[in-house]
């Protein structure tokens, strides 16, 4: 009798699809005609929501708060609020960030009548600012005040009234004024401040030259359909709470923040919060096709990787995860069948891994360790060797999940010791501005652009092509046989 094939369920586990990470793959040099100066990158970050650079800033407590994600919306990108804080710090953080660039000024501060031009003065060096309407019991604009009209009365009237002391002729405009109408009104009448009022006087905002001379200085910024700046925000995938505050608070985009998100709990909880909110909700974190079909159908974008990060030992405390560039692609398999976004968020050292993961087929890319040593990131500067460093850790640190993070990896505990981390607390070289960093890394990703002779990022994903390479071969890309005697700015020796 002849015998039957052996069953081999476990060896057969060991037959094995390959998955590539950045290093595996360069892409392939094509015939262009762009110049990489030329090469458009504007992108999609999710259904709704459109960047003039594909960049986004991780939501790490160490990485990005209010004056980051103010940074990177500037520049075109988009700064992702960590959720290591109170609901109400959460909706503070989206207000800071929505009030930065505004044209006219809600939060406006006001002066009364009767007030003394001592007890003005004090509030208005308290408050930073030069000038202020000065408005009746009911909001009615009777005059304005500026340090000019004080000065005078600080040498010899300290406690005279503001009534005394203010221009009670003022110049108003309503609310649809425009940038251009505010800056024409101010040089007719030598002005640095127009009040904006409603049909009864009543005072409304307020523009000042400053604003329009810094939202000039921007002018790639990202910007919602009102003109102020762009935020996202990570929530936990049950957080109804801090979802409802962000949404109400102006947040462009909402981030479901979990380390696996392709979990049952976790997907209907955010079908449920994406159901309740105004704004977009990017879910994450994913590797699979699989992972993708579960929440391609409510999600306004997906975010991958797992475990990729510097600071992430998810792979080597679980034994779980997917290398970057495969869990990109097979995402984006689905997604791009669904005209949904992919964010690739870590492991991105410089920006030819960033060019990399587009090519994959992600939209955007999100990085953490690449900002953390800027001088917009609230991470500490601690100095080792004479060097400045500043901290930087991961969100599934003892650190982090002490301080509330524990539910990004579907974890609780009270104790330091009760935590089973998957990430580390460590130090990243300081950098500078964030400006001068991103300019280096979308540089770097134009010239990718340009090898490939793609003009736009959409172009670009359909020509671009990969070759694999060796281990020769990646020890050949890097810079070899010499002793590097000046850093450059975009590759560092320490790397």
């Amino acid at each position: 009798m002849a015998k039957t094939p052996r069953e081999e369920p476990f060896s057969e586990k060991l037959r094995v699809p390959e998955a590539l990470t950045f290093d595996d793959v360069l892409l392939r040099p094509m015939e262009s005609h762009v110049e990489p100066d030329d090469a458009e990158m504007r992108t999609r970050v999710s259904t709704n929501v459109q960047l003039n650079v594909p960049v986004l800033s991780a939501a790490m407590d160490t990485v990005t708060e209010a004056d980051l994600a103010i940074a990177m919306a500037r520049e075109g990108g988009l700064g992702v609020l960590h959720r290591n804080m109170t609901v109400e710090e959460t909706a503070e953080h989206v207000e800071r960030v929505k009030r930065a660039d505004e044209l006219i000024i809600r939060d406006v501060v006001t002066a009364n009548p009767d007030q003394t031009v001592r007890e003005v003065d004090t509030m208005m060096e308290r408050e930073g600012v030069s000038g202020a309407p000065v408005v009746d019991d009911d909001g009615v604009v009777l005059g304005i005040i500026s340090g000019t009209d004080i000065r005078p009365y600080l040498e010899v009237g300290q406690r005279d009234e503001v009534r005394e002391a203010m221009t009670d002729e003022v110049i108003t405009a309503g609310e649809d004024v425009t940038a251009r109408a505010a800056l024409e009104l101010m040089y007719e009448h030598k002005i640095e401040r127009v009040p904006i009022v409603d049909d009864g006087g009543t005072l409304t905002g307020l523009v000042t030259m400053q604003g329009i001379l810094q939202r000039r200085e921007y002018q790639d910024a990202a910007r919602d359909e009102s003109g102020r700046l762009l935020v996202g925000v990570a929530v936990g995938p049950f957080e109804a709470d801090r979802a409802e505050a962000a949404d109400e608070a102006g947040a462009d985009v909402l981030f479901i923040d979990c380390a696996h998100a392709h979990n049952r709990n976790v997907v209907d909880s955010a079908r449920e919060i994406a159901g309740t909110v105004e704004a977009d909700v990017v879910v994450g974190n994913i590797g699979t096709p699989e992972a993708a079909e579960a929440l391609v159908d409510f999600a306004d974008g997906l975010k991958v990787g797992i475990g990729p990060g510097s600071i992430c030992t998810t792979r080597v405390v679980s034994g779980a995860g997917m290398p970057q560039i495969s869990a990109v692609a097979g995402v984006a398999d689905v997604a791009s069948e669904r005209d949904v976004p992919v964010i690739a968020d870590g492991g991105i050292r410089y920006s030819g891994d960033a060019i990399k993961a587009i090519a994959a087929g992600a939209d955007a890319v999100m990085l953490g360790s690449y900002f953390a040593g800027t001088d917009e990131a609230p991470g500490r500067v601690i100095t080792m060797n004479g060097k400045k460093y500043k901290q930087y850790r991961g969100m599934g640190s003892v650190g982090a999940m002490r301080s509330g993070g524990g539910d990004r990896y579907l974890k609780e505990a009270e104790e330091d010791e009760e935590f089973v981390p998957e990430g580390v607390e460590a130090a990243t070289p300081y950098k500078g501005s964030l400006a001068s960093e991103l300019h280096q890394l979308v540089g770097g990703m134009q010239s990718g652009m340009g090898y490939v002779g793609a003009a736009s990022i959409a172009e670009f994903k359909e020509r671009a092509e990969f070759v694999r390479v060796s281990a020769a071969g990646q020890k050949e890309g890097h810079a070899h046989d010499v002793v590097i005697t000046d850093e450059a700015p975009n590759y560092k020796i320490s790397e």
